[in-house]
């Protein structure tokens, strides 16, 4: 049976920002989407392109990552937007670093960059 622990609404909102790669971070890529963040989407052309492709991107994180009680599309929706303020790390019930992320920036951007590589491990791993 399929888990649903992304979502294709949140991969195209997402999508909205893919330039920046955030699309591709949020289904587990985060090679290209680093490679999206520094070339604009591949110039964009990459980013039009997976527009198409999110439907496969979201089937494959559905099999790769593990469901739980924490949502992956909350936690990928609060580390977008308020990831500098370490709102996504309380939500996952990790005070202390969310905390030093209130009072330093993320500290100072790294762990936020950190957190986009590797969030859905972090998920799956307090789901599993």
């Amino acid at each position: 049976m399929l888990q649903n622990t992304h979502t294709p609404l949140i991969g195209y909102l997402l999508w909205l920002f893919g330039f920046t790669g955030s699309h591709r971070f949020y289904y587990g890529r985060p090679i290209s989407g680093t490679i999206y963040f520094f070339t604009l989407g591949l110039f964009f052309i990459g980013w039009l392109v997976d527009l198409f492709l999110i439907p496969g991107m979201d089937r494959q994180a559905d099999l790769r990552f593990t469901t739980g009680p924490i949502d992956y599309n909350v936690a990928w929706i609060l580390l977008t937007f308020l990831g500098l303020f370490g709102i996504h790390r309380m939500y996952m019930g990790k005070w202390l670093t969310g905390i030093l992320y209130l009072v330093t920036g993320g500290l100072f951007g790294i762990g936020y960059i950190y957190d986009y590589w590797t969030l859905n491990e972090q998920l799956s791993q307090l789901n599993g």
